[in-house]
This record gives structure tokens, C-alpha cells and sequence, in this order.
């Protein structure tokens, strides 16, 4: 007999899944929760057994079988946090997953509060999609907006260069004589009239 047959290399490659985005990221970011939780309960079993083993001496944890996970979320925990996880855009989840364990590593809490500490990192994802889709959306509007607020100053400004707002006692004079005649290179330029 073959050890072909029971490796199953001539099996067809399994097809990509036809859940939604959504569904995928809540179900990984709910298993990193359990996973985590699982972890941190098993942490605070070894302290404590660390514990017990000091101040008894003996080292009875060869005796002793793996108890059973003793915390559970409640149904309506366990449901607001996949009501939040739904809305974590795919891109987002690698991040929080990374945010989570990061904030394990350096708190090291016990199992009851794994789960705040899992719900803060994804309101601050939450936050932080907020954010860069109002920047995208600022982003987008200046990107979309008509340029015609340049052109309409432009065609507002007109050049007159001899044309001052500053009155000065020579004024009274010039007002009385008629402009030098320029030379026909010259461009001529008059300043507005006030009406």
C-alpha cells in the first residue's frame, strides 16, 4: 500500500470560500479572542501554581489533569463584540489583531479582562476608520471642487500700476493734467473708474 493514497496529493485544491469579507473578519478576530482568552487563563493557572508550589513546596502538578476553560463571556457580551467586529473593514484586521496582542504582551490581564481590552483596540480601530474615510472624503471634495475661484480673481485684477489708494499732495495736480502720451510699445494702462 502507498503512502500516496493517505496524503491525498491527488485531491483536488479546495475552492476559495464563498463567505462574505465580513463574515471572515469577524470570525477571525472572535477566535483570536478565544484563543487569547484560552492563553491568559492558562498564564494565570501557571501563576498560580507557581504560587501554590512556593509556599507549600511541593510539586504536585504532574498529579493534576488540564482543568476546563472555567471563563465564558456572556451571550450578550460574546454578541456586542461580534456586532463591532462586523463593521472592521477587512484591511483593518491584521492591524487590530497585532494592536490586541501587542496590549496582552504588555498588560498580561487576567481572563476577565481580555475581553475590555479586545473591545477598547476595536473601538480604536473603529476610530481610526473614521478618520482616514473623513480624510479621503476631505481629500475628495477639494479634489472634485471647480478651480473657478482662481479665474474669477484673476479676471478681477487689473493692472494699473499708477493707481494708488494713498493721497498725497501732488495729487491735486496730476488730477488737472491730461496722462503723458506713451510710445506705441508701451502698453497703455488706465486704473478704474469708481462709479
Amino acid at each position: 500500500m502507498s503512502l500516496i493514497s493517505w496524503l491525498r496529493w491527488n485531491k483536488s485544491p479546495s475552492r476559495l470560500s464563498s463567505r462574505s469579507p465580513a463574515e471572515m473578519v469577524l470570525e477571525t478576530l472572535m477566535m483570536e479572542l478565544t484563543g487569547q482568552m484560552r492563553e491568559a487563563e492558562r498564564q494565570q493557572r501557571e501563576r498560580s501554581n507557581v504560587v501554590r508550589k512556593v509556599c507549600t513546596g511541593v510539586d504536585y502538578s504532574w498529579l493534576a489533569s488540564t482543568p476546563r476553560p472555567t471563563y465564558d463571556l456572556s451571550p450578550s457580551e460574546w454578541l456586542q463584540l461580534e456586532d463591532v467586529c462586523v463593521k472592521i473593514h477587512p484591511s483593518y484586521c491584521g492591524p487590530a489583531i497585532l494592536r490586541f496582542r501587542q496590549l496582552l504582551e504588555e498588560q498580561e490581564p487576567e481572563v476577565q479582562e481580555v475581553s475590555r481590552l479586545f473591545r477598547s483596540v476595536l473601538q480604536e480601530v473603529l476610530e481610526r476608520m473614521k478618520q482616514e474615510e473623513e480624510a479621503h472624503k476631505l481629500t475628495r471634495q477639494w479634489s472634485l471642487r471647480p478651480r473657478s475661484s482662481l479665474t474669477t480673481f484673476k479676471t478681477r485684477a487689473r493692472i494699473s500700476p499708477f493707481a494708488s489708494d494713498i493721497q498725497t499732495i501732488s495729487e491735486d495736480v496730476e488730477r488737472d493734467t491730461p496722462p503723458p502720451l506713451r510710445s506705441w510699445s508701451m502698453p497703455e494702462f488706465r486704473a478704474p473708474k469708481a462709479d
